[in-house]
């Protein structure tokens, strides 16, 4: 019987940072999928690939923009590289490139691929110049008329209350478990911004020394959370250097099959590398009736599974890539996962999506290509790369060896580890609420350098939880972001324009 684990057998990724127009983001897929097919080093590689996967872009997902790409992607793209394959995609969220390994991990062991190319990127830098000076990118939705298979259902990514009161926007959404973090963690305000701060300075070490970085550029602690040289709030606490860069040239791809596939088709052991564990899970779907908003059950079940399967510990592991779109997302997934944000194995092989670029729903992806290069390059011997979608919602982990595990992949034997985490009771949410109420967590969102807005997430004094804006006055956003306000009690009425909060 042929050896059903899944490996991965070439990878590639490029960064450009020229804002040609008159390169598509099929020119860019089918560059660095090519790349990644000769990374392989077998010769009858493109005979065996039989599936390719695109991680769904960012401009497909804009009104006006969507117009710009082929109705798919993953088309274009077997057009260009003279693959016969079928074509899949998933719906947005940046669980999606280690969802689709996972996924294509199952096919390939039972039998249903043979060989699987995931590609993404994006080339939002170039396409941002592009519409501003009317640049001709008419040429970028050539091909591509074929209809893949979208896996798993669309849903809302948050509530329509959650929407109307700005949380939406992740750049709002994130800072309130940032508020919830500090105060189960019980620093102060000068202990909080050390901890922000330490985590971005860390991080952008690697960025510094990543040719493939965006930014590559090293930041202190104490610069990290200064407003000072343009680094502005945008939702406090978060000064600019601690969200996600999303106007980015950047593109991957993988090669998976299956160890078997891989020795018939004379791939060098050392090129081999072994996905060990996989997991995916949601938490509760809307932030809002999540009963405790600093923690991730989902992550650390999805942790707990994958390194089961993977028959290995977290002390295991060597290398970590972290999904870190902003601060609270490290953090709420390093207290899931069971290690220090500061540990001295890192919590990142790219640089993060602050700072090495957060190239829409594939960063992800960029850190599996890390783990799978140091991996061979002999930097450890486990890793694991976790992928997070919306407002850590939706999970994606897998773990990656150099040594195979003992048995053969378990096809369709797991347990069902999204039953148990939807056992998890949700919190009823107010949709009018009207009297006394405790804050769980605030944020003060920023036009230029002034707050402008507060979002408060609380509880009524019936238990339910209430979403709420406060008053634009200087006073109330002043106490947003000079106080720990969690706890403190005040006013929450219902008006014509949303919930309002007022102490």
């Amino acid at each position: 019987m042929s050896d059903n684990r899944p490996v991965l057998i070439g990878v590639a990724q490029q960064t450009w940072r020229d804002r040609d127009p008159s390169r598509s983001l099929v020119d860019a897929l089918a560059d660095v999928s090519a790349a990644a097919l000769g990374d392989t080093g077998a010769a009858g590689i493109g005979t065996a690939i039989d599936t390719v996967a695109t991680v769904p872009c960012l401009a497909n997902q804009v009104p006006g923009l969507s117009e710009l790409l082929p109705g798919n992607i993953g088309d274009a793209l077997c057009q260009r590289l003279g693959l016969s394959a079928q074509t899949f995609t998933a719906h947005v969220g940046g669980n999606t490139p280690q969802q689709l390994v996972n996924f294509f991990a199952d096919r390939l062991a039972s039998g249903a691929s043979r060989g699987v190319l995931i590609s993404g990127g994006e080339l939002f830098a170039t396409l941002s110049q592009a519409l501003k000076t009317g640049a001709d990118v008419s040429h970028w939705k050539l091909g591509g008329d074929a209809e893949p298979v979208v896996l798993g259902e669309y849903r809302r990514p948050c509530s329509k209350l959650e929407q109307a009161h700005g949380m939406y926007e992740p750049v709002n959404t994130y800072p309130l478990f940032e508020s919830a973090l500090r105060h189960a963690k019980g620093w102060s305000k000068t202990e909080h911004l050390a901890v922000l701060g330490g985590l971005v300075s860390r991080m952008s070490e690697v960025a510094a020394g990543n040719p493939h970085a965006w930014r590559q550029q090293q930041w202190t602690p104490e610069a990290a959370v200064s407003t000072a040289d343009g680094n502005r709030f945008i939702s406090y606490p978060y000064t600019r250097v601690m969200n996600a860069i999303l106007a980015v040239d950047m593109a991957t791809a993988l090669v998976m099959t299956t160890a078997g596939t891989a020795q018939e088709l004379g791939v060098a052991p050392e090129q081999i590398i072994y996905l060990r564990g996989t997991a995916d899970g949601n938490d509760i779907w809307n932030v809002s009736e999540r009963p405790v908003l600093h923690q991730s059950p989902a992550i650390r079940a999805c942790a707990a599974q994958a390194l089961s399967l993977a028959g290995l510990s977290v002390d295991d592991m060597a290398l970590f890539d972290i999904y870190s779109c902003f601060p609270s997302a490290v953090q709420v997934a390093c207290d899931a996962i069971g290690i220090a944000c500061d540990d001295p194995r890192g919590v990142t092989l790219t640089g993060g999506l602050t700072l090495f670029g957060g190239p829409g729903n594939n960063y992800s992806s960029h850190g599996i290509v890390e783990m799978v290069q140091r991996l061979r390059a002999g930097e450890g011997e486990h890793g694991m790369v976790t992928a997070n979608g919306n407002y850590l919602t939706k999970h994606s982990i897998g773990v990656y060896s150099r040594l195979p595990g003992n048995d053969p992949w378990p096809v369709g034997t797991r347990r069902d580890l999204q039953a148990e985490l939807d056992a998890i009771q949700s919190l009823p949410v107010a949709e009018s609420p009207r009297g006394r109420g405790t804050i769980e967590a605030f944020t003060a969102s920023y036009q230029g350098d002034t707050p402008a807005r507060g979002i408060v997430l609380g509880r009524m004094e019936d238990g339910q939880r209430f979403v709420a804006n406060t008053g634009a006055d200087a006073g109330t956003l002043e106490r947003l972001v000079n106080e720990g306000l969690v706890g403190v009690e005040g006013r929450v009425e219902p008006s014509e324009s949303g919930n309002r909060f007022s102490f």
